[in-house]
């Protein structure tokens, strides 16, 4: 008998990547499909509002005859049976989910639907398309905020105790128990990972960083809210897909890996960096872009502090995060520059007012 402290490599074949439109997801695509020159990737996603087909464009010309894209919703059992069996998938790379804490906070119900019943769901067909098979694997993408608010000391690690605020991270919380129970009754090889907050290409301006460019470039108000001195740990996407892909490969089977970029930062700081780039890239006759910040009432049960204690995917599987803040800021600065069509259209739907990190 295998020893279960030992991770067994897997090899992928075929993946399905649900929320494959999304910011986290359309960067995954395209680093598996660069990096593994043999995959098959399959994503299915529903199109709301934070997912696009302009995320995946080119996509498909570059790696003719290995990509698929299917509209579809992770609730939807007939359709998740179909595709786990018609495209013989050996993995799923879970990241379909609602994400925004507003959001939450204004349909909680919405989001305990998507995030719970339909990773539910995901689990259930991934377990009668794959039987008893060991040459699987279903990872599941979550986040810090399971934890709750951490204190001014201290970091969240695969030890912590769930502690969520939000209908968004109690929903994340719901689906990551989800997945190990599914691991444990039935046998299912699943990892999870908690990640810290993600920035880079494609993301969605409701969230801090592309909300701030966005507004900033526009000449509208840098809403902050309360003092400004929350804190989140910083990781980019680009180190966040390679670590997704290391634990799917080498992770052990029912393990939790914690990610983090270990840059902690004040959100008014991140603000006022963001306003100083963009002084220097591409600057406002009408003056310092900082003349734009707006303080507003603070979010409900807003967390103080995350951060990511990410020890034990260093140890165990050498990741670590490859690219410093001040240059993936400024890197993620000049992709929106440089990407004024796409933001343009990805804007065409209404984004929440928060300035959520």
């Amino acid at each position: 008998m295998a020893d279960p402290s030992v991770p067994e490599i897997h090899h992928p074949r075929r993946i399905l990547v649900t929320g494959g439109a999304g910011f986290i997801g359309c960067n995954l695509v395209r680093h598996l499909l660069t990096t593994h020159g043999s995959l098959r990737v399959v994503v299915l996603d529903a199109l709301t509002y934070a997912g696009s087909a302009a995320n995946l464009d080119g996509i498909d010309a570059a790696h003719p005859g290995r990509y698929r894209f299917i509209h579809g919703d992770i609730r939807d059992l007939p359709l998740l049976c179909g595709i786990l069996a018609d495209e013989m998938i050996d993995t799923v790379i879970h990241l379909a989910a609602e994400s925004h804490v507003d959001r939450s906070i204004a349909d909680p119900l919405g989001f305990v639907s998507s995030n719970v019943l339909g990773t539910a769901t995901l689990l259930h067909a991934a377990r009668l398309a794959w039987r008893d098979r060991g040459d699987v694997r279903f990872h599941h993408v979550s986040t810090d905020e399971v934890f709750g608010s951490l204190g001014p000391v201290g970091c969240f690690d695969e030890t912590s105790p769930y502690a969520p605020s939000s209908p968004y991270s109690a929903s994340k919380a719901g689906s990551d128990h989800l997945v190990r129970a599914w691991g444990r009754t039935y046998g299912l090889p699943v990892t999870v990972s908690n990640c810290s907050n993600n920035y880079g290409p494609y993301q969605f301006p409701e969230k801090l960083i592309p909300l701030m460019i966005a507004n900033a470039l526009a000449g509208r108000p840098l809403p902050v809210y309360g003092d400004g001195r929350n804190v989140r740990d910083w990781l980019h996407v680009d180190d966040h897909v390679e670590a997704i892909d290391r634990v799917m490969r080498c992770g052990l089977v029912g393990a939790t890996y914690c990610i983090g970029g270990g840059a902690e930062r004040g959100n008014i700081d991140i603000v006022r960096a963001i306003c100083a780039l963009l002084d220097e890239l591409r600057p406002d006759p009408g003056g310092s872009h900082e003349r734009l910040i707006a303080y507003v009432a603070d979010r409900p049960g807003h967390d103080l502090r995350y951060a990511i204690d990410p020890s034990r995917i260093g140890r165990e599987l050498g990741w670590r995060p490859r690219r410093s803040f001040a240059a993936g800021l400024r890197a993620t600065v000049a992709w929106y520059l440089d990407h004024a069509e796409w933001l343009r259209r990805i804007t065409a739907v209404p984004a929440a007012h928060g300035a959520a990190p």
